[in-house]
């Protein structure tokens, strides 16, 4: 009965009618002021909110379809968007320009990116020197995370030859990044 009643109010509030707005107000606005509360976290901005709700419900009330949904969840997804929106369009507070020197870009800039591109060509020509398990095995256990175990038992080899093999190719590589 009360959703069918909301809905009623919405059809005569859409032809602007002041007293379905107010009889919306009283049977609604406890329900979207404790959804705005909720996501918003303060009582001033969430009674703010209720009322920017309710200029919207005023001026889109003629959009309202009860075909598609209740009076009241219509009314329940207004309140809780616009609540989010506002959370989105809450700015960060300022930093000290002392404080913002010390920030930097994490990014490479282009002189490291080259740099960075010639020492990935020197470690790829140095790992074709190696023989090519046991540079997949380098490639499995500094790049991928594999353990010693692991590494062991996809090579089917024990543990400690699996160590052997590793020490060994880290030797050889950097024997030839250091020509």
């Amino acid at each position: 009965m009360a959703d069918e009643e909301i809905d009623k109010l919405l059809a005569r509030v859409a032809l602007k009618d002041r007293k379905a707005f107010s009889a919306l107000y009283a049977k609604s606005g406890a329900k979207l002021f404790g959804i705005t509360l909720r996501i918003l976290g303060e009582r001033g901005e969430a009674e703010e909110a209720l009322q920017e709700i309710f200029v919207k419900v005023w001026r889109r009330a003629d959009r309202f379809s009860s075909g598609r949904a209740s009076g009241l969840s219509w009314l329940s997804a207004i309140a809780r968007n616009h609540a989010i929106d506002r959370i989105r369009a809450r700015r960060a507070v300022s930093v000290d320009l002392d404080e913002a020197y010390h920030l930097s870009d994490p990014a490479h800039d282009p002189e490291e990116l080259a740099v960075l591109g010639g020492e990935g060509r020197r470690i790829a020509k140095c790992m074709e020197e190696l023989e090519p398990a046991r540079a997949e095995a380098v490639v499995k256990a500094y790049v991928e995370g594999l353990s010693y175990d692991e590494l062991a038992a996809r090579y089917d080899v024990p543990l400690n030859t699996m160590r052997t093999w590793l020490r060994r190719s880290l030797m050889k590589l950097k024997e030839c990044l250091e020509r």
